[in-house]
């Protein structure tokens, strides 16, 4: 079993609300829009990262990080990249994509709302985490913890870390 905090949208800012929970798991996903490196370096040290950049990320977070990732973990294939749209209507090619490799998770972020949803006719599970940072529209910067067991998804919960600042 594996444990996993699924974070998003972070904008060059994170807090110890949030930093509280990534304590706690085995493996950190961000799926892009980091903004500053600063982000990634605060994240607690021996967990497994799987980062992507996002819309907002420079030159220099594009060079260190992949656009998308597709890897498995605990016997479950997940396909991960930022802008995603949702299901029926996901971004451009990435229906495509989701079809080509048959993931059993998709993540994505970019929207800043968080997002659970079974994609019936793709045989696939949709998460997106929202927001952890202070910039955009969103009203609750939100989180998703998670387990993955033999190939399974166990105790999905969305975490709510406080109110954006205006």
């Amino acid at each position: 079993m594996i444990k996993i905090a699924l974070i998003s949208d972070s904008h060059s800012y994170i807090d110890e609300a949030t930093l509280s929970h990534l304590r706690e798991v085995d493996e950190i996903w961000h799926a892009g829009d980091i903004g500053d490196h600063r982000v990634i370096e605060a994240l607690p040290p021996g967990k497994i990262q799987r980062v992507i950049f996002g819309n907002i990320d420079d030159a220099v977070m594009q060079d260190r990080f992949p656009e998308t990732l597709i890897f498995k973990v605990e016997g479950m294939k997940i396909l991960m990249t930022h802008i995603g749209g949702k299901p029926p209507r996901y971004a451009k090619g990435i229906k495509a994509l989701l079809k080509t490799e048959k993931p059993q998770l998709f993540v994505c972020g970019h929207s800043h709302i968080c997002k659970v949803e079974y994609d019936r006719e793709l045989n696939c599970l949709y998460l997106n985490p929202g927001a952890i940072g202070q910039h955009g529209f969103h009203i609750m910067r939100t989180m998703l913890l998670f387990e993955i067991d033999a190939g399974k998804i166990q105790n999905l919960r969305v975490v709510e870390l406080g109110k954006r600042g205006r």
